[in-house]
């Protein structure tokens, strides 16, 4: 009697193997192993939930459709993974678009309850998230991909250079300049919001006796 196999012991390399020859118990156990990374991934560069469901879900279903050609870096499959997101989040009008359908084909999500506190807490991390979504916008693509995918992400600079294809020694220099240039931009926008204040103050500051617009009689 043939032992009963425990997907979540698999590694990545070994899924992958079973869902190229069909298998779509194992592509389920890839999805639930790196959908949560993916959906955080795609939501800190959207700022938006809804947005990153909808970017999850097709960077799922096309890595279902191109499972035969999907590069693992080392045994996992996240990297790939991200970098098709990078690819569905810079041509994600188009591509929503194009797999809307497929969607559509999909069951229907569960419904989970409208909680308002876990709906208003949704609207603060979207909130939040723009604001730095605005910072880090200044910077080059290919910084933000680095840093997104190294400072958010967590690869390490050989995964995420398999993600992006690229160099291991680009990323480096990549999230090397993002990191002094986010130094120079929180700088220099502390010192800009500081500034208003101290002319306020500067104003207002007389020497005692004087009212503002007074001149000296004497």
């Amino acid at each position: 009697m043939d032992t009963p196999v425990v997907m979540s012991r698999l590694s990545d390399h070994q899924l992958l193997t079973r869902a190229r020859q069909g298998d779509g118990s194992a592509y389920g156990e890839l999805f639930e192993r790196h959908a949560r990374a993916v959906y955080s991934y795609c939501f800190r560069r959207t700022a938006d939930w809804a947005l990153a469901e909808d970017c999850t879900s097709i960077v799922f279903l096309e890595a279902w459709r191109r499972r035969r050609s999907v590069q693992l870096a080392g045994d996992t499959m996240l990297p790939w993974l991200l970098g098709v997101a990078n690819n569905v989040l810079r041509n994600q009008a188009r591509s929503r678009r194009r797999w809307h359908a497929a969607l559509q084909r999909l069951p229907p999500p569960v419904p989970e309850p409208d909680f308002a506190e876990a709906s208003a807490g949704r609207l603060d991390d979207q909130r939040r998230m723009r604001a730095v979504l605005e910072l880090i916008g200044r910077l080059p693509r290919g910084d933000q991909d680095v840093l997104a995918m190294c400072g958010w992400a967590g690869l390490s600079y050989e995964q995420a250079a398999a993600a992006l294809g690229v160099p291991p020694g680009t990323v480096r220099s990549r999230l090397s300049r993002a990191r002094t240039r986010l130094r120079d931009l929180e700088h220099q926008l502390a010192t800009n919001s500081n500034a208003p204040a101290d002319r306020q103050q500067a104003s207002t500051t007389q020497r005692p006796g004087t009212t503002t617009g007074a001149t000296d009689a004497n």
